[in-house]
C-alpha cells in the first residue's frame, strides 16, 4: 500500500469515528498540490475526554496495538505532541498544542472531499501561520508556497 493509502486510511478511520481533529503539517500542504515528501501525518486534536476516546477507537480500528492504549487527555496535556508510530511503519503526530502559537480551536479549516473521503484540513491561512516562523528548511518552503495559495485565493475571490 502506497504511504498516501496509508495516511489516508488514518484520515478516513477519524472521519467514521467522527474524531474533532485538523489535518497540518506536510500532507496537509501535499493535499493543496506542493510536490514534497513527508514521512508523518500531523493532527491537532480537541482537547476532550471523549474526543481522545473517539481518537483511540480510530485508531485501533487500524491497528491492533496495545500502545493506542497509552494516548490519554492527560498525556496530551502533559506532553503538546505525541508520536504514535504505527505498526505499519509511519508516524501520527497528534498534537494538543504548538507553544503559543495556536491549539484545535485556534485553527480555521476547510472540509475537502479527497478520493470520497471528506477530510477536515486546515486553510492555508493557519498553515501558513504554523510554519512561517519556524527554522526547519521545509518549512520555510512550504510557508512560501501558502503564501502563494493564499494571494491566488484572495487575487480570485477580488475578480
Amino acid at each position: 500500500m502506497s504511504q498516501f493509502s496509508e495516511y489516508m486510511r488514518v484520515l478516513e478511520s477519524l472521519e467514521k469515528h467522527n474524531v474533532a481533529y485538523i489535518l497540518v503539517g506536510g500532507f496537509a500542504v501535499i493535499l493543496f498540490g506542493m510536490q514534497r515528501l513527508t514521512r508523518d501525518v500531523d493532527i491537532f486534536v480537541k482537547m476532550a475526554p471523549e474526543n481522545i476516546e473517539k481518537l483511540r477507537k480510530a485508531l485501533q480500528a487500524l491497528f491492533e496495538d496495545p500502545s493506542i492504549e497509552e494516548i490519554t487527555l492527560g498525556e496530551l496535556e502533559e506532553y503538546p505532541v505525541i508520536r504514535y508510530g504505527t505498526p505499519d511503519g509511519f508516524y501520527i503526530d497528534i498534537l494538543a498544542r504548538l507553544g503559543e502559537v495556536a491549539a484545535f480551536d485556534d485553527l480555521d479549516y476547510e472540509a475537502v472531499d479527497i478520493e470520497g473521503t471528506r477530510i477536515k484540513i486546515a486553510t492555508p491561512e493557519s498553515l501558513y501561520r504554523l510554519k512561517k516562523d519556524t527554522a526547519r528548511p521545509e518549512d520555510k518552503i512550504d510557508a512560501m508556497f501558502l503564501k502563494e495559495i493564499i494571494k491566488t485565493r484572495k487575487a480570485n475571490h477580488s475578480d
